[in-house]
């Protein structure tokens, strides 16, 4: 790895369009106008080396299109992304940027050895093939033809050969997708080990709870724009969501119903339970003191809990909160 004082990622006002293969609209003459798509929208983003930051979004929102152009794999339409302050292809094919994709890539005659010496083989420098084979949990897999290894075990190939020329940034589409339980805690410990040695990881996931549990920062686009950016405690602070939870008592679900669905705030009303076994009330709300306050002092009710909603509850409030503010800016237009 290499030491530098430049970010590892910096997009300003990155846009990508393509054209779309919709009918579009016809031209002054008749004729058919191609549709125009917007993948990315103005997005910028700074990453600082030795970051670990979780890329999310929901299908559309433009983050796999913001990584193939942090790749070099396809070049904006208007605005400029860096890598470590150089043009992307020219940081990738100088061996600082590595990425492993979800799938393809993979030669299924040859061994799991001989897939990493032979990508070995294209670099001028390179980690020791061995060393490469046990960070990425390799090792007694090494004789094994590629098309016998199991998708996880695929994944942890992929692992190692971009691991190969000691990049400063890897770039991971899924990274996880078919590992075990194991496997993914000893990958993102893996992860963390060299992020602490000064190395980079941007990872794009559909598993909220691994963005959770192993980035220091989530990154959440949609609509080609970043909406949300921080830890994940600093992203449930923007979402206004709480859940309050107590046990009632028997028969009063009808007025503890009928009460808080009258409180300023409460979205929603849920239960659990039975009469026999015991009811306790689900209150989702933004006013949680206030729905604290009227089930323990107006409704008798016991046992309360107050949590904020899950991450999974974050990012959907977050990217519905953006897609409204957006359809709102193009109705003003």
């Amino acid at each position: 790895m290499t030491t530098t004082t430049a970010p590892a990622v910096e997009l300003r006002d990155l846009r990508k369009t393509f054209r779309g293969t919709g009918k579009g609209t016809r031209g002054r003459q008749g004729s058919r106008e191609a549709r125009t798509v917007t993948a990315v929208d103005g997005l910028d983003l700074t990453i600082e080396p030795g970051e670990v930051v979780a890329f999310l979004g929901p299908n559309g929102a433009g983050k796999t299109t913001t990584l193939d152009m942090i790749l070099g794999l396809t070049s904006p339409t208007s605005g400029t992304a860096r890598t470590y302050g150089e043009e992307p292809r020219r940081a990738v094919a100088a061996g600082r940027v590595s990425a492993v994709l979800q799938s393809g890539g993979l030669l299924p005659d040859l061994t799991v050895r001989e897939t990493v010496r032979l990508v070995a083989a294209l670099f001028p420098r390179h980690e020791d093939v061995d060393d490469v084979l046990a960070r990425a949990g390799l090792t007694g897999l090494g004789g094994r033809r590629v098309s016998k290894c199991s998708g996880g075990e695929q994944q942890r190939l992929r692992f190692a050969l971009a691991l190969l020329p000691s990049p400063d940034l890897l770039v991971l589409d899924e990274p996880t997708s078919g590992m075990d339980v194991t496997a993914r805690r000893d990958f993102w410990a893996t992860m963390h080990a060299d992020a602490d040695a000064g190395r980079t990881v941007v990872f794009a996931t559909h598993y909220l709870e691994e963005a959770e549990d192993f980035a220091r920062r989530i990154v959440l686009v949609a609509g080609g724009r970043v909406v949300a950016d921080g830890t994940t405690a600093e992203l449930r602070a923007q979402a206004t969501g709480r859940l309050v939870s107590a046990q009632i008592g028997a028969g009063e679900l009808a007025r503890v119903t009928d009460v808080l669905q009258r409180v300023a705030g409460v979205d929603d009303v849920d239960h659990t339970g039975t009469p026999a076994g015991g009811i306790r009330v689900l209150v989702r709300c933004t006013d949680s003191d206030t729905v604290a306050r009227t089930l323990m002092t107006d409704l008798g009710a016991c046992e309360l809990e107050i949590s904020r909603g899950s991450l999974d509850q974050t990012f959907l409030e977050i990217t519905e909160q953006a897609e409204q503010a957006a359809a709102t800016t193009e109705t003003a237009r």
